[in-house]
Parts: structure tokens; sequence; C-alpha cells
């Protein structure tokens, strides 16, 4: 599953160089020139696994825009990039409640395992409490008896008795191509067309719920089948 980056920088070149070398590293990244339209975008979607924010910006600067964000959510993880050397502007930006502080210029592939190492760190910490009867998938957890999904942040997702059986199947093969027939034969002991559709329609209703997820994705394998894909 890729992970989900907001970068703020309005160096032209710059911005460029490094959203097509974090996307060749499979990140998904939206990229703002100004403040402003950063806000406006993490307004839409709250769902980033991390910001990467430049502190000079047109409109106002980086630790503005991060004040301003973490007044929305205050778990948002976030780092600073800088060309200015001054401790007091790390101090601040530290202060406020940054990740990581950068220096420009910077190697592009330590800014790729700082993002990384965040990234993991934060996940681990969010890990919510699995009680008895719960299994957790990525950053789900799973209710199979009270047919139950929970999502990070959202409130719970109600699934069907075949959903549930479908998703717990799913799970045990878990970053793995699995063919159709196996999923048909599986949950109703035969592979016909009707239920293949049927099949689309559970699967459907599955990625629907896992919408806000950021580690559990069901990706199709053209003319095979699916990966339930697990990070």
């Amino acid at each position: 599953m890729k992970h989900s980056l907001l970068f703020v920088e309005d160096e032209q070149d710059l911005g460029n160089v490094v959203k097509q070398y974090l996307e060749f590293m499979n990140f998904n990244v939206i990229w703002c020139m100004s403040a402003h339209e950063a806000l406006l975008h993490y307004q839409q979607s709250h769902s980033y696994d991390l910001l990467i924010i430049d502190v000079q910006l047109p409109d106002y600067n980086g630790f503005e825009l991060a004040e301003k964000i973490i007044k929305e959510n205050k778990t948002q993880a976030f780092l600073f990039l800088t060309a200015r050397n001054e401790k007091k502007d790390r101090i601040h930006g530290l202060h406020i409640g940054a990740d990581d502080y950068i220096n420009k210029p910077f190697d592009i592939d330590e800014l790729v395992l700082r993002i990384k190492n965040i990234i993991k760190r934060n996940n681990k910490e969010i890990r919510p409490e699995i009680l008895p009867g719960e299994l957790q998938i990525g950053d789900l957890i799973f209710q199979k008896e009270l047919l139950k999904l929970s999502l990070p942040n959202k409130k719970a997702v109600s699934l069907t008795l075949r959903e549930a059986e479908l998703l717990e199947y799913l799970h045990i093969n878990s970053n793995r191509i699995l063919k159709r027939e196996e999923i048909l034969l599986h949950l109703w002991g035969e592979n016909d067309y009707f239920l293949g559709r049927s099949l689309d329609v559970f699967i459907s209703r599955l990625r629907k719920a896992l919408t806000h997820s950021t580690r559990v994705n069901i990706e199709n394998v053209y003319g095979v089948g699916f990966i339930f894909s697990v990070s």
C-alpha cells in the first residue's frame, strides 16, 4: 500500500525533482507551492502519512502552516525543510512538534530514509490495543464474531457474514496472488459465473470499507485474481 505525502515547496525545479523521485520510490505525492494551497488540500483530506513543509513560502511560512494543521489534527506527522541554518528556527520547528528538520541542500535518498523511519515509527505508536477475539490487519482491527471492521480514527464498519469470511480468507493469504477460483471454491465450494459476479460485489464492498486505510488494499491481477496487500 502506498503512503501519502503532502509536499509543500515553492521552488519549481526542486519541487519537480523531489516529487518525481518520491513517486519513483512508491509514494503518493500531492505537491503544493504555497501554504494556502496546502491548507486547502489538507482540509479536503486528512489522510496523509506525512507532511513535508518548506519553511520559507510565498504567502506565510511553514511554521504557521504547521500550527494551523495541528489545530485540525494534533496527531499529524510532519517535517520541515529549510535553507536557513539557524538554531532558533530549528528549536522553534521542533517545539511546534515536527518529527524532523532537514537543511537544504539535502541528499534525496537521506530524505526518503527519514520519511520511511517517521512513518514506521508513527504506525507503531498509533497501534491500538488488541482485545480477545480481535485480529489486527495492518492498521485495521477485525472483529469476525461481531462482523465489525475498525479503521483508524473512523467509526467501525459493519460487515455481512460473507464479507467477514472473505476478509478472513484474504488475510490468511495476504501479499500473494490469490486466484478467483480459489476464493470461490473456499467460500462457496464451487466456481461458476454467477458466484463470480457475487464475489466482485463483495470485493467492491470491502474496498469501500478499506478506503481510509493506509496499509491495506485489494489489488486486481488482471485475468487471474487479487492480491490482499498488507504493509
